[in-house]
């Protein structure tokens, strides 16, 4: 029985770490035995599941990223017990997810696959593999990490840091990360994969794995449980929004959406997801705000429930939440920012350009009034024939069992 060993910073918390769970559902499925190493928000799941690292493992990450600009490469005793445990399981690959995120060592990590020469799929779902501090930089235009990263514009972006180390963590990277002999690297868009071609990782196997979503889960919707918000849309065009969590200034478009809200007809109402309690009290009347939601059922039921989703995020790889909702039936408005346009095309929805509220206000009317129309069936099928995560998953298994019939036996 082949061993699966996934290395996520979350265990089936988050989307990174669902897409994990769910990698290895499916492998385990085909015969595999798997295990999830994580670094916190364990959650249930069929693998094994290590904990790499504790509490205080992550404070003691987090305090040298934020003194010392050196995320990655801390946690050096969690990764040294954690390292010991996998000589033990000796997985026949290693599958990486995101390897930041304040609890592994990544020097450590890669040293050790390079001398055991395992081989290695690492799934890229954001840039900070290939820059020397940033996990996003479209929203800014920078284009350092395509020569060398030096005097970061984004120091105080995630990873947030006092210090500018962004020179020698280019540097480091560039070394370890071309170390494995046997890597392939799955960006999660085609727009990721054009970038890691512009990187210092160009040279590495590249294959572009698009993500996947549960279509039993996400599908039209004929009622909302919320009778609240069911109340207060009546009548009304609704344009959804919906981010895990929002900030004022915030590469998802927070600010838009209010700007949007003083455009908008007293017809029309804008439903935003993942508000706090702050901003519930802030926001105009004509935007109804939901903190959150108690599962992804009723997620489904406010996909349905609008007549757009607008996405106005400015940094972005392959947003899910256009994928979801467009498995509900409704069209997709959204910026043109790295992946998130590949999830539409010209009968689910509508690119405008980067801040051109008024592009999009121009859009959501030509929806409203009828003379733009996408048909929620369209919009369904497009997900159904390309992201359902039981084809895109499966994509990994088989990439998997590629590796393991071209690779060397180990001894």
């Amino acid at each position: 029985m082949p061993k699966l060993l996934q290395i996520n910073a979350t265990c089936t918390f988050g989307s990174t770490g669902m897409i994990a769970s769910q990698i290895g559902n499916l492998a385990r499925a085909r015969g595999w035995d798997t295990y999830i190493a994580y670094g916190r928000n364990d959650h249930v799941s069929d693998a094994h599941t290590l904990q790499i690292g504790s509490i205080a493992n992550l404070a003691e990450h987090f305090v040298e990223t934020r003194l010392l600009d050196n995320h990655g490469f801390a946690s050096r005793i969690a990764t040294y017990r954690f390292l010991k445990k996998v000589e033990r399981i000796r997985p026949d690959i290693v599958h990486l997810h995101n390897i930041h995120g304040y609890y592994i060592n990544v020097q450590m990590l890669m040293e050790h696959l390079a001398k055991n020469d395992i081989p290695t799929v690492w799934t890229f779902h954001d840039c900070w593999a290939f820059t020397g501090h940033c996990a996003h930089y479209d929203a800014i235009g920078c284009t350092k990490w395509q020569d060398h990263c030096f005097e970061c514009p984004q120091k105080k972006a995630y990873p947030t840091s006092f210090r500018d180390n962004s020179y020698n963590n280019y540097e480091r990277k560039r070394r370890l990360f071309n170390l494995p002999r046997d890597l392939t690297i799955v960006p999660v868009s085609y727009w990721m994969g054009r970038q890691v071609r512009q990187s210092f990782l160009k040279d590495r196997k590249i294959k572009v794995i698009q993500n996947g979503i549960d279509l039993s889960v996400f599908h039209p919707m004929t009622s909302c449980s919320d009778a609240n918000i069911k109340e207060r849309v009546k009548g009304k065009f609704v344009i959804l929004g919906v981010s895990s969590i929002w900030f004022h200034g915030d590469w998802k478009g927070y600010d838009d959406f209010l700007k949007l809200s003083e455009m908008i007809d007293d017809d029309t109402r804008i439903v935003m997801v993942g508000v706090n309690k702050k901003q519930l009290k802030e926001l105009p009347d004509n935007i109804i705000g939901i903190c959150r939601l108690a599962n992804k059922e009723e997620l489904a039921e406010i996909y349905s429930l609008a007549d757009v989703f607008f996405n106005p995020t400015n940094s972005d790889n392959f947003p899910t939440t256009n994928l979801e909702v467009l498995a509900c039936g409704t069209p997709v408005i959204t910026y043109r920012t790295g992946g998130s346009v590949e999830a539409i095309d010209e009968n689910t929805g509508i690119i405008v350009n980067k801040g051109d509220i008024s592009g999009a206000l121009k859009a959501i009317n030509g929806i409203k009034n009828g003379t733009i129309a996408f048909s929620p069936d369209s919009c369904r099928q497009r997900a159904v024939k390309n992201f359902d995560k039981n084809e895109r998953f499966l994509d990994y298994i088989s990439l998997y069992e590629e590796i393991l019939g071209n690779a060397p036996k180990r001894s």
